[in-house]
């Protein structure tokens, strides 16, 4: 080899090394801007707590997850004598995390206008999300045998297109002359492999080109909502606590959030080491299911409301010629940087209408592997497990309308009062919701009546306790007994006659 082969294959691998770091380093602050603007923007949350203890705690899993990973990476080197093993990528769980404010930090703090307890209602819903994922570390493989690939992908795929798909969007035309400047570069480099002059990152040009756009209109006075940034940095230690188990029994209600995002992410650990696998990569599946796990529950106790998981996209990783050397300098900078107050800096800075893109890019990755991995003839099923996510998403923008003209829904004229009611049953337990009802449709495609009845029973069983379709606003489970309304045995019955249906029916064989 020449000495200028050489030097072309020491700058190929430079530039895929940072391509591969600035693409999940990027990942990781845009999931961690959106979670602060929604909580500040959406629902008024201050940003104290967002900047000085929720992002320094949420960054402690990232931190600890992907210099364990970087340790499995180097340790499969030795052992295979390979100089081009790549790490697994680790990150927060995007999906989950918006998902989460939505469903549990945003509606918290609404119902009990405590920021302190919202904070540590999120600590306590990751603290269960970590438990949970610990156990099905064990039997995540058995999970992924019985339930239905269209009903565990297909309520992820509903968040991808509507919650990561549709609301970025929102963010792009507000500010429509920067988002759709990163949208076109990051859709280009991205789903269009494209690349760009001297080969500079498309995500990179994104955020830096997008922000001077951003600014320069914004000091301009051409973006209504513009605020100058503040470049202040302060020290922002995460400290170890145990305070937040005392706000386990608020927590509670939102366990049938939690149980099914610590579902989908092991199921996701299993599907991406595998993808590592066939790449040239093997992993023990264990270490890394336990590995997120761990992470997310570790954080928890440190101030963190986000769970963290192996991302999709290890063969890209692979193809861009990335080692371990990117997951190592993620961890570092999310870390430190949330340390020393440069992550909450750089979360201040970086434009929502430039990381907009990136998460509708995400949003359809996941809804193309929802329909490419389950079987072709679950496609209905797929689409089915969206429904419970569009009625979330009508519940999040009419309560951002209602809440800013301070009308109370009970206000409205009957007709509406139902609507909005039926919109909040609906909404309620929406991942769970989708995942049952995807599996429903998956086993009748599948001729499989008896397997259809038992999920429509288990409808009935969570509606009745609000673990699914709680008739009240905050989501909350109960005693059904103790609501003073018919409504929970209603919603039960209806499910429970769903049931008896099913049964009733003989399957026939395939033509």
């Amino acid at each position: 080899m020449t000495h200028h082969e050489n030097g072309a294959n020491h700058r190929s691998r430079f530039w895929g090394e940072t391509t591969a770091f600035l693409a999940l380093f990027l990942d990781n602050v845009g999931v961690l801007v959106f979670m602060s603007a929604i909580l500040m923007f959406t629902f008024n949350y201050p940003a104290e707590i967002i900047l000085k203890r929720m992002i320094p705690g949420t960054a402690i899993g990232v931190f600890f997850g992907d210099l364990v990973y970087t340790w499995l990476a180097v340790r499969l080197r030795r052992k295979t004598g390979r100089t081009d093993v790549t790490a697994m990528p680790l990150g927060l769980d995007t999906p989950s995390s918006i998902g989460l404010v939505y469903a549990v930090l945003g509606p918290a703090f609404i119902a009990t206008k405590n920021a302190e307890l919202t904070w540590q209602i999120g600590m306590a819903t990751l603290f269960m999300i970590g438990l949970a994922k610990v156990v099905l570390s064990f039997f995540g493989a058995w999970v992924q045998r019985i339930v239905p690939t269209a009903g565990i992908l297909g309520s992820l795929a509903g968040i991808g297109l509507l919650l990561l798909g549709f609301l970025p969007l929102l963010e792009i035309f507000n500010e429509v002359v920067v988002g759709m400047v990163a949208l076109g570069l990051i859709f280009a480099t991205l789903l269009g492999r494209m690349e760009l002059p001297g080969r500079i990152p498309g995500i990179l040009l994104a955020v830096v080109l997008g922000s001077a756009l951003h600014f320069a209109l914004g000091y301009g006075g051409y973006i209504p909502e513009f605020k100058a940034p503040s470049f202040e940095m302060s020290l922002c230690i995460p400290v170890f606590s145990l305070s937040f188990l005392k706000s386990l029994p608020q927590s509670i209600q939102y366990l049938p959030i939690a149980v099914p995002f610590a579902i989908l992410t092991i199921i996701g650990g299993i599907n991406n080491t595998e993808s590592a696998r066939l790449a040239g990569d093997d992993y023990r599946t264990r270490d890394i299911l336990l590995t997120e796990a761990f992470t997310s529950l570790i954080a928890s106790f440190f101030g963190g409301v986000a769970q963290t998981t192996p991302y999709i996209g290890h063969p890209a990783y692979k193809k861009m010629g990335a080692t371990h050397w990117y997951t190592l300098l993620t961890g570092l900078l999310i870390g430190i940087g949330s340390v020393v107050g440069l992550l909450s800096l750089i979360v201040g800075l970086i434009p929502r209408a430039v990381l907009a893109p990136i998460f509708i890019f995400i949003g359809l990755e996941i809804i193309r592997q929802a329909y490419r991995e389950a079987p072709a003839a679950h496609s209905p099923a797929v689409s089915m497990s969206f429904l419970p996510v569009v009625a979330n998403l009508v519940i999040i923008i009419l309560g951002q309308f209602l809440s800013a003209l301070e009308v109370n829904p009970n206000a409205l004229p009957a007709r509406l009062q139902t609507m909005f009611q039926t919109l909040t049953v609906l909404s309620n337990g929406f991942i769970l919701t989708g995942l049952l009802w995807g599996s429903v449709v998956a086993f009748l495609i599948d001729r499989k009546p008896r397997l259809a009845a038992l999920c429509a029973f288990l409808c009935a069983v969570f509606s009745l306790f609000g673990f699914i379709h709680s008739i009240l606003p905050t989501g909350e489970i109960y005693l059904p007994w103790d609501t003073g309304s018919n409504e929970p045995f209603m919603i039960a019955l209806a499910y429970a006659i769903l049931s008896a249906i099913f049964l009733s029916l003989k399957a026939e064989d395939k033509i």
